[in-house]
């Protein structure tokens, strides 16, 4: 009788660890980006949803690809924490934030425009302009007539 009663109570606490260990990415996200913004989502919508989202997600392993299309079993989990997450009703800014808050910026595919993050997304912009008006100055700059002599040289 007493052997049962230990199996039942350490049966018990398997089952609540393993209970705990499955709501672990909810408790760490509502941590981490606050409670869910949105209501629960299932089916077609929560499989658009995680496309959407595991799109701008880029995967650790595979840096040129994002979740979505990388193979290597790190996306697969990462895609299976996006999707419990999406399911539980977070939206799709407050997944990124929190895949941000693990691994950083660098994690974001497209990235969004704060702090530093404006000289990457318009330098080239920039460049592009300066090098656009560099190029008009010179074609529109006075040109000596095709007989004239260089300045400084004698005439024959």
């Amino acid at each position: 009788m007493k052997r049962r009663v230990v199996l039942a109570f350490a049966f018990l606490i398997a089952a609540g660890a393993a209970a705990g260990a499955a709501d672990a990415p909810a408790a760490d996200a509502s941590r981490v980006v606050g409670p869910p913004h949105g209501g629960p989502l299932q089916g077609p919508e929560l499989d658009r949803r995680l496309e959407e989202v595991g799109a701008l997600l880029r995967c650790p392993v595979c840096q040129g690809l994002s979740v979505t299309d990388s193979p290597s079993g790190m996306a697969r989990n990462m895609r299976d924490e996006v999707r419990f997450l999406l399911a539980a009703g977070y939206d799709g800014e407050q997944v990124l934030s929190y895949f941000e808050h693990s691994y950083g910026e660098f994690v974001r595919l497209k990235p969004p425009l704060r702090g530093l993050n404006w000289v990457v997304w318009f330098a080239p912009l920039f460049g592009l302009l300066v090098g656009g008006g560099m190029v008009v100055r010179v074609l529109r700059a006075p040109r000596a007539p095709a007989g004239a002599a260089e300045p400084g040289l004698p005439r024959t």
